[in-house]
């Protein structure tokens, strides 16, 4: 019965979506309505990963204190914006034009359908062009959303937006090329399935670049140097962004197949949810041992680094690996939160420990746990893993990725931010900072009632002390 209504809902779709050439003059062909099936197939997925954003707004909303909530998140409609026009303009040419090795040099300013040749490393999918398209701008705009997390409640609008801007131009189409688009990594079989790293860990490497640059923010460590903890101002927020990111990775995960055809997106699909519940189990733990108290950011941290860990390898592991590859997400990536924030690093929505550390070991685990029957059902990229008796090659080759990818990110990082620090400046101001950026970015504040409550009080008293 599901799948019947499944079949009903993309066949409804594709009638919207490819009305004209899924039919001959005479009627229906398979190959028109195959072809109209997968482009519905796939642009049902970019729905579901465009609407991802939302998940990100209510997360890093959640997480951060409510002078700067409004801020946050109205930066994540800014991220779309500035990865819609930066992709169409020169992403998605440097990204999947036809090129060399590091990057495309064809389809700048994408024209649409009739421009198909010159994107031959998506030719492998009958999918149309335009909604190949929409799928890869969206990708392109999660990437960029995990780098705002880094900048949380002290870096400047401006800063933000210049960054975002290069980013989306750059630095993340080349990684994406050298995966994705027939680049050298995709030469020699790197297995990303759906982002741990092209998506994940480049956000993630910029994310924490900005993070070291930046500073802690005002009040973050005592003097003598101990974290302080600066909750978020909500979390039935955070928890609903978190759903919502779950919900949309059906969207990120099943829908790289760009079809429904065989039904190989259901695999993809089952990898992927064992590994989120394992990782949100796993952090919950992790919490419980460290604090002696079951810590609900942790859990959802730790469904989120499992997603991004399994993003990778979905497509390659058995439903067995795609549990452990989540539980270890999952206590990993709480652990090394915990440790980075005491050795000084002050990332508010612990974007490198979630999508970075994660995004490493979802692509180390491939080169593990690769399966070759998966591989061969799949017409997948790569070998098999170690603990198929693939050997170190593909091991290798998973390493090598991830070592690439985080030194081009961070170098390009570095140098693009540092001579905005030194031109511009990065932070706003102390006083900008402690009033929050709502007001001082924006002119209003998200909850403006709450914190017209609040500034009177304060100025109540200060009248008192006097």
């Amino acid at each position: 019965m599901r799948k019947k209504w499944l079949m009903m809902l993309l066949a409804m779709i594709t009638l919207m979506v490819y009305p004209v050439s899924a039919f001959a003059a005479d009627g229906p062909t398979t190959v028109g309505l195959q072809i109209g099936m997968d482009t519905a197939f796939t642009f049902l997925a970019f729905i579901l990963v465009f609407f991802m954003q939302a998940g990100f707004a209510l997360l890093e909303a959640g997480s951060v204190r409510m002078k700067n909530a409004g801020h946050v998140a109205g930066k994540t409609v800014l991220t779309l914006a500035i990865a819609s026009l930066c992709f169409w303009a020169f992403g998605f040419g440097l990204g999947f034009g036809n090129g060399n090795g590091f990057f495309g040099t064809t389809g700048f300013f994408y024209g649409g359908d009739s421009t198909a040749s010159l994107f031959e490393s998506l030719a492998f999918s009958d999918v149309t062009l335009n909604v190949k398209f929409l799928f890869q701008m969206a990708f392109a705009a999660v990437s960029l959303a995990i780098v705002s997390g880094g900048m949380a409640e002290r870096a400047k609008l401006s800063v933000y937006i210049i960054f975002g801007i290069l980013f989306s131009i750059v630095i993340y189409p080349v990684v994406a090329h050298w995966v994705w688009g027939g680049g050298w990594l995709a030469e020699l079989g790197m297995q990303d399935y759906a982002g741990s790293t092209v998506v994940h860990l480049t956000g993630a490497t910029a994310a924490v670049v900005a993070t070291i640059l930046l500073k802690p923010r005002l009040g973050k460590f005592n003097k003598e140097g101990k974290p302080v903890i600066i909750p978020g101002h909500n979390q039935v927020f955070t928890v609903l962004g978190v759903l919502i990111l779950w919900f949309g990775w059906f969207g990120f995960n099943p829908g790289s197949a760009l079809s429904p055809m065989g039904g190989f997106f259901g695999y993809v699909a089952l990898t992927t949810n064992v590994a989120a519940a394992a990782g949100g189990l796993a952090a919950l733990i992790a919490s419980w041992l460290y604090f002696g108290k079951s810590d609900i950011p942790a859990m959802l941290n730790g469904v989120l680094a499992a997603l991004v860990a399994i993003t990778g390898a979905c497509a390659f592991v058995e439903p067995w690996a795609a549990l452990i590859i989540g539980f270890v997400a999952g206590a990993f990536t709480f652990m090394t939160s915990q440790w980075l924030e005491r050795a000084g690093l002050d990332d508010p929505i612990y974007a490198f420990s979630v999508h970075g550390i994660a995004g490493i070991w979802g692509a180390v685990s491939t080169g593990l746990f690769a399966a070759p029957r998966l591989i061969e059902e799949g017409a997948l990229v790569g070998g098999a893993g170690l603990f198929y008796g693939g050997g170190f090659h593909q091991l290798g080759v998973q390493i090598l990725g991830v070592v690439g990818t985080f030194i081009f990110v961070a170098v390009m990082s570095f140098i693009i931010l540092y001579i905005m620090k030194m031109v511009t400046g990065l932070r706003v101001t102390e006083e900008e900072e402690l009033m929050g950026l709502d007001i001082s970015e924006h002119g209003t504040y998200g909850y403006p009632e709450q914190m017209k409550l609040i500034s009177e009080s304060e100025s109540k008293s200060k009248t008192l002390k006097h």
